[in-house]
């Protein structure tokens, strides 16, 4: 058996784990390298600087990326994802206020995130459902 394991060959579960995980780290390190993305769709309603919200989003994607990857934290990993994503969720449409000016470009991948958050939730529940049995 190779010291390393693939994507595929994960069971299901683990690989669409491996895969949340992924994006949460992926997206985490965005919000610290350029935060001037995430900046303007933070609703402003929200309290203090927008910056701040934007390195404790950066944050919580870094914790959730940490608990879905590891197996005993997975089921509630799993769990905040889904929520997490929910609350981020008037950041999303508040990208497509943003954007509206901008090249077309700019504006399909703001349009196209909206969509893929109900399956990124579905995704996120999943991956928390299917890791609560024995361990």
């Amino acid at each position: 058996m190779p010291a390393f394991r693939t994507d595929r060959s994960l069971p299901r579960a683990d690989a669409s784990a491996a895969a949340m995980s992924r994006i949460f780290a992926i997206t985490g390190a965005l919000h610290f390298i350029r935060p001037e993305i995430f900046d303007p769709i933070v609703p402003r309603r929200l309290p203090g600087p927008s910056r701040s919200w934007t390195y404790g989003s950066g944050a919580a994607e870094f914790l959730l990326a940490g608990l879905v990857a590891s197996r005993r934290f997975r089921s509630l990993g799993g769990l905040l994802a889904a929520c997490f994503l929910v609350a981020v969720f008037p950041a999303n449409l508040r990208t497509m206020r943003v954007v509206r000016r901008q090249p077309l470009p700019a504006r399909l991948v703001a349009l196209a995130r909206l969509p893929m958050q109900v399956p990124l939730i579905a995704l996120a529940l999943r991956v928390g459902r299917d890791d609560a049995g024995p361990r």
